[in-house]
């Protein structure tokens, strides 16, 4: 039988209750995002399923070009969700994946997506936005590319006239995409070793300073060059190539190979990123500053309406 201190104390503990049920729900602040609207999307309540915290691996260039200071505050704004994000490049953020050590990915190397699909490490795999690669280099221009009309020339020219060459060397989405076109262009600078090629071994945006430092060539993604052009001495010289189309896709850390992933949260993230809303943030995304956005949103298109 409860005694008088444990019924008075129930019944002060139901009016408590009752009295929070009835008080207004506390607003949530807008976003700062850059000259964007946050887009209109309440926030969760309640637990996060499978626990707040989880692990984004991603590129470099979802980091460098700033997107992610946009995107993820506002997921956690609107979601219980708390995000961790480890930026490095597309082939390290899979292996990440493969090892079970992320429980998201956002990455920009379709075939080798596809090969970690087929190996059952990804549960799912949406497309949601490109950009392009682009070639900068010097003012002087040494390997005369400018002009070119298709990145194999190019590429091609700066062997040819042996012109530094930056390259991320990081078996990242764009040092996959740079070596492809070397051997469209039947070059090897990879095997072969010459003085003009150089492998830095770091993101996009501290090859774009070295390639501006060396007065050398690059290849890029067109937001990360955008993001950085003020503090590089680096001209666009090759852009406009459908060879260089740039596709990211996020895809979901398999819960039948590392049972303990958070897929709940890598889920949410991944159905987020594809939401008209978000997709709609992401195509106004630097369109003020740089007076072009900086990615194209894709989520209601298809892989091959892209070519892949």
């Amino acid at each position: 039988m409860k005694s008088p201190r444990q019924l008075v104390s129930g019944a002060m503990l139901a009016v408590a209750l009752a009295l929070s049920a009835c008080a207004p729900a506390a607003s949530v602040a807008p976003t700062d995002a850059p000259s964007t609207e946050a887009p209109a999307v309440a926030p969760t309540t309640g637990p996060a399923p499978g626990g707040p915290d989880m692990i984004v691996a991603t590129t470099t260039s979802t980091q460098d070009s700033g997107l992610l200071d946009v995107l993820v505050p506002l997921f956690e704004k609107q979601t219980d969700y708390k995000v961790k994000v480890v930026a490095v490049g597309s082939g390290a953020a899979l292996k990440m994946g493969q090892d079970g050590n992320a429980d998201v990915l956002l990455v920009h190397s379709p075939s080798a997506e596809k090969t970690y699909m087929d190996g059952g490490f990804g549960k799912d795999r949406l497309l949601i936005m490109h950009n392009d690669y682009i070639i900068v280099g010097p003012s002087g221009d040494p390997a005369g590319i400018k002009g070119a009309s298709k990145a194999v020339e190019a590429f091609k020219a700066i062997a040819t006239a042996g012109a530094t060459f930056i390259s991320r060397g990081d078996q990242s989405g764009t040092n996959t995409k740079e070596l492809s076109q070397w051997k469209s262009a039947g070059q090897d600078p990879v095997g072969q070793k010459p003085a003009w090629y150089v492998q830095s071994g770091q993101g996009m945006g501290a090859t774009l300073t070295i390639a501006s430092e060396k007065g050398a060539y690059t290849l890029t993604d067109r937001a990360t060059y955008l993001a950085n052009k003020g503090n590089l001495q680096l001209d666009l010289l090759l852009e406009k190539d459908n060879s260089l189309l740039n596709v990211y896709h996020v895809i979901t850390v398999s819960p039948a190979k590392w049972p303990k992933v958070n897929y709940d949260g890598a889920i949410a993230f991944a159905k987020w990123l594809t939401e008209p809303a978000t997709q709609e943030l992401i195509g106004k995304f630097g369109a003020e500053k740089y007076g072009q956005p900086l990615f194209i949103p894709d989520a209601a298109k298809t892989d091959a309406d892209l070519g892949l």
